[in-house]
């Protein structure tokens, strides 16, 4: 399986839409399959997945959506929430039919993935969960080491967030969480832009960054989905990641004895961007067992 991926304007050509909670949300469906769900992370979208997509579409049915503030989706000015992100991924799910499934999540998405797995444990195998994957994220709110950029999004000044942010500021803070080999490119930065400015999201980004209060308040419940989790669960993190890198894997074998886990020391917060043969083949090795 080769790693192609495809340009912005072709991943965007192939995008549907549904309506949820009087929002109308942006998701992509391709293959055929048992489905695997994609949840993206802060503060881009699905299009990140899209080196990944076609390969994966070829064995599965590979679903994703651009979370409420993200993307393409709808960018109202409140209501976000960890919670609230979860429950559209299953009305996602529910829109297009599915009841069984596995999940990959990266970044803000595996608070969202950790959510499904807690909901998983309590509801057992009727909630139709079957496997987790997570890449590089903040799984454990006392290992992520926020950006400054981050702190100042979550005080009482964090408007100031949105009203600071431009393309050149975006390109460097965003820039510093890859490997010193794997960086994006001036075309990719441009591309990833695009997509946050839509609806004027980058205005927004302070109340995206909710997240991280989310985390800190629902930390035993989140990291206690890990613990007990009642299904198989995979970590593959990229090592050179300043905020959820290698710290953040040994901290996970630590906590989390029973499960998987991977690290690719030479890449950064974005595997599935930086590395993604090596992504691929490790997603594909957890997933395909019976």
């Amino acid at each position: 399986m080769q790693t192609d991926g495809r340009s912005l304007d072709n991943w965007i050509a192939g995008v549907q839409y549904f309506e949820h909670e009087d929002h109308r949300i942006a998701y992509w469906s391709a293959g055929g399959g048992r489905p695997l769900l994609l949840v993206h992370g802060f503060p881009t979208s699905s299009w990140d997945w899209h080196l990944l997509w076609d390969a994966m579409a070829e064995g599965r049915r590979v679903i994703a959506c651009d979370m409420l503030g993200f993307g393409l989706s709808d960018k109202p000015a409140a209501g976000y929430s960890i919670h609230t992100q979860t429950d559209l991924q299953l009305a996602l799910l529910a829109h297009l039919s599915i009841s069984d499934f596995d999940v990959v999540a990266h970044d803000y998405g595996v608070s969202v993935g950790q959510e499904l797995l807690a909901r998983r444990n309590e509801q057992g195998a009727s909630f139709g969960l079957s496997r987790v994957v997570f890449l590089n994220g903040g799984l454990f709110p006392e290992q992520h080491r926020m950006l400054p950029i981050q702190k100042l999004g979550i005080g009482p000044l964090g408007f100031l967030v949105g009203l600071l942010m431009s393309r050149k500021r975006f390109g460097e803070n965003f820039t510093r969480v890859f490997g010193p080999e794997t960086k994006p490119s001036a075309h990719e930065l441009d591309e990833f832009w695009r997509l946050i400015c839509l609806q004027n999201g980058h205005r927004i980004s302070h109340k995206l960054l909710h997240y991280i209060l989310d985390r800190r308040q629902y930390r035993e419940r989140w990291v206690g989905a890990l613990q007990q989790a009642s299904v198989p669960v995979k970590l593959i993190n990229g090592g050179a990641d300043p905020v959820s890198g290698k710290h953040m894997y040994e901290y996970f074998c630590e906590l989390v004895p029973n499960a998987e886990a991977v690290c690719f020391e030479d890449v950064g917060h974005y595997p599935q961007t930086e590395a993604p043969d090596r992504v691929l083949a490790a997603l594909l090795n957890f997933l395909q067992r019976a």
